[in-house]
Protein backbone atom coordinates (compact mmCIF):
# COMPACT_ATOMS: atom_id res chain seq x y z
CA UNK A 1 0.00 0.00 0.00
CA UNK A 2 3.02 2.32 0.32
CA UNK A 3 5.89 3.15 -2.02
CA UNK A 4 8.43 3.90 0.69
CA UNK A 5 8.59 3.20 4.43
CA UNK A 6 10.43 5.63 6.70
CA UNK A 7 10.66 5.72 10.50
CA UNK A 8 10.73 9.27 11.87
CA UNK A 9 12.14 9.60 15.39
CA UNK A 10 14.12 11.94 17.62
CA UNK A 11 15.90 9.02 19.35
CA UNK A 12 19.29 7.94 17.94
CA UNK A 13 18.86 4.51 19.57
CA UNK A 14 15.67 3.90 17.58
CA UNK A 15 17.44 4.93 14.38
CA UNK A 16 20.13 2.33 15.03
CA UNK A 17 17.65 -0.46 15.73
CA UNK A 18 15.51 0.38 12.70
CA UNK A 19 18.44 0.58 10.31
CA UNK A 20 19.77 -2.79 11.52
CA UNK A 21 16.42 -4.19 10.37
CA UNK A 22 16.95 -2.79 6.89
CA UNK A 23 14.36 -0.01 7.19
CA UNK A 24 15.16 3.62 6.52
CA UNK A 25 15.07 6.00 9.50
CA UNK A 26 15.30 9.78 9.74
CA UNK A 27 16.45 11.54 12.90
CA UNK A 28 14.21 14.57 13.47
CA UNK A 29 14.21 17.53 15.83
CA UNK A 30 13.23 16.75 19.40
CA UNK A 31 10.89 19.70 19.95
CA UNK A 32 7.91 18.67 17.82
CA UNK A 33 4.58 19.05 19.69
CA UNK A 34 2.93 16.17 17.80
CA UNK A 35 3.57 13.26 15.48
CA UNK A 36 2.08 15.18 12.58
CA UNK A 37 4.68 17.93 13.02
CA UNK A 38 7.43 15.28 13.03
CA UNK A 39 6.08 13.66 9.87
CA UNK A 40 5.90 17.07 8.18
CA UNK A 41 9.61 17.63 8.82
CA UNK A 42 10.46 14.39 7.04
CA UNK A 43 7.96 14.93 4.21
CA UNK A 44 9.57 18.31 3.48
CA UNK A 45 12.99 16.76 2.78
CA UNK A 46 14.00 16.98 -0.89
CA UNK A 47 13.98 13.22 -1.43
CA UNK A 48 10.34 12.96 -0.36
CA UNK A 49 8.92 16.02 -2.11
CA UNK A 50 7.55 13.87 -4.93
CA UNK A 51 5.04 12.07 -2.71
CA UNK A 52 1.58 13.65 -2.78
CA UNK A 53 0.01 11.38 -0.13
CA UNK A 54 1.73 10.80 3.23
CA UNK A 55 0.69 8.19 5.79
CA UNK A 56 1.52 8.59 9.49
CA UNK A 57 1.31 5.29 11.39
CA UNK A 58 2.00 6.11 15.01
CA UNK A 59 4.63 4.13 16.85
CA UNK A 60 2.22 3.05 19.58
CA UNK A 61 0.17 1.03 17.04
CA UNK A 62 2.42 -2.00 16.42
CA UNK A 63 -0.51 -4.28 15.51
CA UNK A 64 -2.25 -1.93 13.09
CA UNK A 65 -4.87 -3.67 10.96
CA UNK A 66 -4.01 -3.25 7.24
CA UNK A 67 -7.71 -2.52 6.72
CA UNK A 68 -7.24 0.68 8.73
CA UNK A 69 -4.44 1.94 6.48
CA UNK A 70 -6.18 1.05 3.23
CA UNK A 71 -9.41 2.61 4.48
CA UNK A 72 -7.68 5.84 5.52
CA UNK A 73 -5.94 6.08 2.14
CA UNK A 74 -9.29 5.56 0.41
CA UNK A 75 -10.82 8.44 2.39
CA UNK A 76 -8.12 10.82 1.14
CA UNK A 77 -8.39 9.58 -2.43
CA UNK A 78 -12.14 10.14 -2.10
CA UNK A 79 -11.67 13.83 -1.36
CA UNK A 80 -11.07 14.25 2.38
CA UNK A 81 -8.14 16.36 3.55
CA UNK A 82 -7.13 13.71 6.06
CA UNK A 83 -8.01 10.04 6.44
CA UNK A 84 -8.01 7.92 9.59
CA UNK A 85 -9.85 4.91 10.96
CA UNK A 86 -11.97 3.74 13.89
CA UNK A 87 -12.91 0.36 15.34
CA UNK A 88 -15.97 -0.73 17.32
CA UNK A 89 -15.57 -0.12 21.06
CA UNK A 90 -17.43 -1.93 23.82
CA UNK A 91 -19.61 0.29 26.00
CA UNK A 92 -17.75 -1.01 29.06
CA UNK A 93 -14.54 0.62 27.77
CA UNK A 94 -16.02 3.90 26.57
CA UNK A 95 -15.22 5.81 29.77
CA UNK A 96 -11.50 4.94 29.57
CA UNK A 97 -9.65 8.18 28.65
CA UNK A 98 -6.88 6.14 27.01
CA UNK A 99 -9.43 5.04 24.39
CA UNK A 100 -10.03 8.05 22.14
CA UNK A 101 -13.57 8.09 20.79
CA UNK A 102 -14.77 9.59 17.53
CA UNK A 103 -18.22 10.62 16.33
CA UNK A 104 -18.82 10.99 12.59
CA UNK A 105 -21.52 12.38 10.38
CA UNK A 106 -23.50 10.08 8.08
CA UNK A 107 -20.90 10.40 5.33
CA UNK A 108 -18.11 9.19 7.62
CA UNK A 109 -16.47 12.54 8.31
CA UNK A 110 -15.36 13.23 11.87
CA UNK A 111 -17.50 15.58 13.92
CA UNK A 112 -15.43 15.30 17.12
CA UNK A 113 -12.80 13.28 18.94
CA UNK A 114 -12.65 13.00 22.72
CA UNK A 115 -11.22 11.03 25.60
CA UNK A 116 -14.67 11.25 27.16
CA UNK A 117 -17.45 8.80 26.27
CA UNK A 118 -19.06 10.35 23.20
CA UNK A 119 -21.83 10.30 22.28
CA UNK A 120 -23.17 10.57 25.82
CA UNK A 121 -25.87 7.99 26.54
CA UNK A 122 -28.44 9.92 28.56
CA UNK A 123 -30.71 6.97 29.37
CA UNK A 124 -29.00 3.94 30.83
CA UNK A 125 -31.62 1.60 29.41
CA UNK A 126 -30.94 2.60 25.79
CA UNK A 127 -28.84 0.26 23.67
CA UNK A 128 -25.11 0.95 23.39
CA UNK A 129 -24.61 -1.51 20.51
CA UNK A 130 -22.59 0.17 17.77
CA UNK A 131 -22.61 3.49 19.62
CA UNK A 132 -18.93 3.89 20.43
CA UNK A 133 -16.00 3.98 18.01
CA UNK A 134 -12.37 4.02 19.05
CA UNK A 135 -9.97 6.10 17.01
CA UNK A 136 -7.08 4.13 15.52
CA UNK A 137 -3.71 5.90 15.69
CA UNK A 138 -2.95 6.74 12.10
CA UNK A 139 -3.44 9.64 9.70
CA UNK A 140 -3.16 9.88 5.94
CA UNK A 141 -2.80 13.36 4.47
CA UNK A 142 -2.54 15.01 1.11
CA UNK A 143 0.67 16.99 1.01
CA UNK A 144 -1.32 20.23 0.93
CA UNK A 145 -3.35 19.18 4.00
CA UNK A 146 -0.23 18.17 5.94
CA UNK A 147 1.47 21.49 5.24
CA UNK A 148 -1.66 23.40 6.20
CA UNK A 149 -2.17 21.39 9.42
CA UNK A 150 1.26 22.12 10.85
CA UNK A 151 0.90 25.83 10.05
CA UNK A 152 -2.32 26.19 12.04
CA UNK A 153 -2.36 27.73 15.53
CA UNK A 154 -3.05 25.33 18.39
CA UNK A 155 -6.54 25.34 19.88
CA UNK A 156 -7.77 25.22 23.47
CA UNK A 157 -9.62 21.93 22.92
CA UNK A 158 -6.54 20.32 21.39
CA UNK A 159 -4.46 21.28 24.39
CA UNK A 160 -7.13 20.25 26.90
CA UNK A 161 -7.70 16.79 25.40
CA UNK A 162 -4.10 16.36 24.17
CA UNK A 163 -5.49 15.30 20.78
CA UNK A 164 -3.66 16.84 17.84
CA UNK A 165 -6.45 16.07 15.35
CA UNK A 166 -8.73 18.61 17.04
CA UNK A 167 -6.46 21.37 15.70
CA UNK A 168 -7.21 20.33 12.13
CA UNK A 169 -10.89 19.74 12.83
CA UNK A 170 -11.49 23.07 14.56
CA UNK A 171 -9.86 24.92 11.68
CA UNK A 172 -12.30 23.38 9.21
CA UNK A 173 -10.26 20.55 7.71
CA UNK A 174 -12.18 17.40 6.79
CA UNK A 175 -11.13 14.13 8.44
CA UNK A 176 -12.63 11.05 6.85
CA UNK A 177 -12.97 8.01 9.13
CA UNK A 178 -12.84 4.47 7.74
CA UNK A 179 -14.86 2.17 9.99
CA UNK A 180 -13.31 -1.23 10.62
CA UNK A 181 -15.48 -4.31 10.72
CA UNK A 182 -14.21 -5.56 14.08
CA UNK A 183 -12.50 -4.36 17.24
CA UNK A 184 -8.71 -4.21 17.09
CA UNK A 185 -5.96 -4.53 19.66
CA UNK A 186 -5.67 -1.03 21.17
CA UNK A 187 -2.56 1.07 20.84
CA UNK A 188 -0.01 1.12 23.64
CA UNK A 189 -0.86 4.06 25.88
CA UNK A 190 -0.80 2.53 29.36
CA UNK A 191 1.05 -0.14 31.34
CA UNK A 192 -1.93 -2.48 30.89
CA UNK A 193 -1.76 -1.92 27.12
CA UNK A 194 1.93 -2.82 27.15
CA UNK A 195 1.30 -6.03 29.07
CA UNK A 196 -1.48 -6.93 26.63
CA UNK A 197 0.82 -6.22 23.70
CA UNK A 198 3.57 -8.45 25.13
CA UNK A 199 1.06 -11.28 25.47
CA UNK A 200 -0.19 -10.80 21.92
CA UNK A 201 3.35 -10.72 20.56
CA UNK A 202 4.22 -13.96 22.36
CA UNK A 203 1.15 -15.54 20.79
CA UNK A 204 2.15 -14.33 17.34
CA UNK A 205 5.68 -15.65 17.75
CA UNK A 206 4.29 -19.02 18.80
CA UNK A 207 2.13 -19.30 15.68
CA UNK A 208 5.05 -18.39 13.40
CA UNK A 209 7.36 -21.10 14.71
Amino acid sequence: MVDELVVATDAPMIVQVVERSGVRAVLTRADHPSGTDRVAEVAALPEFRGFDVIANVQGDEPFLDPEALSGAIARVKGGDDVGTAAAPLAASEAADPARVKVVTDLSGRALWFSRAAIPFRRDADTSADGLYWQHVGLYVYTRQALERWVGLPHTAAEQAEKLEQLRALEHGMSIGVARLSAATLPGIDTADDLARAHGHWRTLRGTLR
